[in-house]
């Protein structure tokens, strides 16, 4: 694929190894004095602020059935803690090494499926939660059948959506599940689908659809962007509408997608991907609004990307970093961030990592507005596990400060939000916490909540009542002014 090098702002040298970004700005990275014990091939924000990684037996055979722990990252503090995985019926470590994981409306982390073996991989049927306050697992009713590569997807209801990945017998998956703790047996089956690819990117939709963006782990069975809409019975086959004009539509290997803020706008963006060893440039937005939706060419990147990361910004941007131009190659990896700004369509060079991430990276939001890269495994047994966490311009500024604001909100209805910049508040934001692997994050979106009136001090706001648009959950509350400056988060529940 080719790539485009006509940024004014960027001079770059053919091997990669320096560059001077001639805009003015004052973000930076910054490689922490100490590294993750563990291969963050999982990458979760907890609603305490806090980071969980885990990575089970983390791409290593000789590790299937030995013991192996998560960890939870005290990021203000520095400080790890690690929890054991819950034993299987063997009396076994359960190896959530390629899970597929979303929240659940109390906040609690389900994880579905894992590693049985390797070469060829097996999928585990086995279902965790994961308890942010108490810091522990805790096994509930497993699949109906294994799934290794799995999505999971988090619905308006709160149940959770599960598809696709090799079962235990190594073939794939084709029927999907749904789990509710009200279900008897835990998860309930639809008919089965066609072969849909591991890891496949899924999005709910505003209707309670829900969207295949056309990116995934390794290549797509011969899908095309489809729309999926769940029946009403679980005897009844999940309906499909297939969405045209996909660019490249053979590069979805480790491209990211995600819903551009806000969510209620409805458009996804794809970026980036890779077929074979080759990644691509290629950016396309589809907006899902429209009665026959279809992929159209947006801005490319400046590097092509894979096993990149995509990270929706608290100031309405969608910032990028990881991957590289040629599959697992760490030599042409050390790629500068970029920066998409929705309302301009254009991407902006910014700092340059200082760590080369492929296969097995992770970047995710911290509610002070900085973003955590972690992560790294070009091949087996070899981890990066030095921590990096990127600074946008914007933590350098005068910010505004959310004074109070509600501990939880109901849909439809009218809050309060007290600040002393409320006169110069632009946007009021709910940002729905990542939880990624991959390159493929089901849960991160921008909810935009409209400001109904203000006064010196305070900002009177009304949340959407579509639960598809705001999922039940735990959110972090953003204000951004006149500038795009936003706030450090209040963490909130939507009930």
């Amino acid at each position: 694929m080719t790539q485009s090098h006509n940024n004014p702002n960027l001079l770059e040298e053919t091997d990669l190894g320096t560059f001077i970004a001639q805009a003015t700005t004052t973000d930076k990275w910054e490689v922490l004095p100490y590294s993750a014990p563990i291969l963050p091939i999982h990458a979760v924000l907890l609603r305490t602020g806090k980071v969980f990684f885990f990575c089970g037996s983390g791409n290593d055979p000789s590790r299937l059935n030995t013991p192996y722990d998560s960890v939870v990252w005290d990021v203000n503090q520095g400080t790890f803690s690690s929890q054991k995985a819950p034993l299987d019926s063997n009396n076994q470590p359960i190896d959530i090494f390629c899970a597929g994981h979303s929240f659940r409306p109390d906040g609690r982390l389900l994880v579905a499926g894992g590693t049985l073996r390797y070469d060829p991989f097996y999928g585990s049927p086995s279902a965790l939660l994961f308890d942010p306050i108490d810091e522990k697992w805790v096994k509930i009713r497993p699949m109906n059948n294994g799934r290794w590569y799995p999505t999971v997807l988090t619905l308006g209801s709160g149940r959770i959506f599960a598809i696709s990945g090799p079962d235990k017998d190594g073939k794939l998956n084709k029927q999907p599940e749904i789990y509710s703790a009200f279900f008897p047996n835990g998860w309930n089956a639809f008919p089965t689908t066609r072969s849909y690819p591991p890891y496949l990117h899924l999005f709910l939709l505003d209707s309670g659809k829900i969207f295949y963006s056309g990116a995934q782990m390794g290549g797509n069975f011969g899908v095309a962007p489809t729309i999926l809409t769940l029946p009403e019975t679980f005897t009844e086959p999940i309906a499909e509408k297939v969405v045209p004009g996909l660019q490249d539509s053979a590069f979805g290997n480790q491209a990211t997608s995600l819903l551009l803020p806000p969510a209620q706008d409805q458009k996804v963006m794809i970026i980036g991907g890779g077929s074979g060893r080759t990644a691509t440039n290629r950016v396309n937005i589809v907006d899902l609004k429209d009665t026959n939706p279809t992929y159209v060419a947006a801005q490319p990147l400046n590097y092509a990307r894979m096993h990149h990361s995509a990270v929706l910004l608290p100031d309405r941007t969608v910032f990028v970093c990881n991957g590289s131009k040629i599959n697992e190659d760490r030599t042409q990896s050390m790629l500068p961030a970029e920066i998409y700004n929705p309302a301009t369509n254009t991407w902006t060079v910014v700092a340059k990592q200082n760590v080369p991430r492929v296969y097995h990276s992770v970047a995710l939001l911290l509610p002070d507005g900085r973003v955590v890269t972690a992560g790294g495994n070009p091949r087996r047994r070899v981890d990066e596990l030095r921590l990096e966490i990127y600074s946008p311009a914007y933590m350098s500024r005068s910010r505004p400060i959310i004074q109070s604001a509600p501990e939880e909100l109901k849909y439809g209805r009218q809050f309060t939000i007290q600040t002393p910049q409320a006169a110069n508040i632009k946007w009021v934001s709910l940002i729905r916490p990542i939880a990624t692997t991959h390159s493929c994050d089901t849960e991160q979106r921008l909810v935009d909540v409209p400001i109904n009136f203000r006064n010196p001090t305070s900002l009177n706001i009304t949340l959407t009542s579509n639960r598809n648009i705001a999922i039940p959950g735990w959110y972090m509350l953003f204000i951004s002014d006149n500038n795009g400056t936003p706030s450090v988060a209040t963490w909130i529940r939507i009930l």
